[in-house]
């Protein structure tokens, strides 16, 4: 999380971070997105890849508040999205893609610090999705019918192959795949 040559034993320091951490969990409730996409890779033992990832988006005249976040975190990268349509600024996502950084970083922050809205259960699925490939459930085909079943546990499991989906949290916290 910050960096430990931070003095946070101070008072001021330790308002200062309250009010960062409170900060950031508003900032994610409104613009986060806790995503798991599955892809066809024909380099993996299974075929495919399962890709747990939390992202922040913001134009270019925000960039500021992402990299904010990415200090705060002390992990991830920032990305451009180029605009070549009729919008005036690029967009910029961060991202942790990390396995590792999910797991030591991004999950424990949001268990401790919870967000609000609905996209508590994004947060929730995507640990769930964690858990699932630390144990190694993506390698069969089963398994992987299981981290498409998140989206809807109701759902039956089908027969047909899997191809590229992504379960994802949108601007206003629905899930689409």
């Amino acid at each position: 999380m910050p960096n430990s040559t931070d003095n946070v034993t101070s008072a001021d320091n330790q308002q200062e971070r309250l009010k960062m951490i409170g900060w950031i969990v508003g900032f994610v409730d409104g613009e986060g997105c806790f995503s798991i996409s599955v892809f066809k890779n024909r380099t993996t033992r299974s075929k495919f890849q399962v890709f747990p990832e939390f992202v922040v988006t913001q134009g270019q005249k925000s960039l500021a508040s992402l990299e904010a976040i990415k200090n705060f975190f002390g992990c991830g990268a920032i990305y451009v999205n180029r605009r070549y349509d009729n919008h005036k600024e690029n967009i910029y996502r961060y991202c942790v893609r990390s396995f590792k950084d999910l797991k030591e970083i991004i999950i424990p922050f949001f268990k401790e610090n919870q967000l609000k809205t609905c996209k508590k259960k994004d947060f929730e699925i995507l640990c769930k999705a964690v858990d699932m490939k630390l144990k190694n459930i993506h390698l069969t085909a089963e398994g992987l019918q299981k981290f498409k079943d998140l989206k809807n546990p109701q759902r039956l499991i089908r027969r047909t192959p899997i191809l590229s989906e992504k379960i994802e949290s949108e601007l206003y916290s629905d899930i689409q795949m």
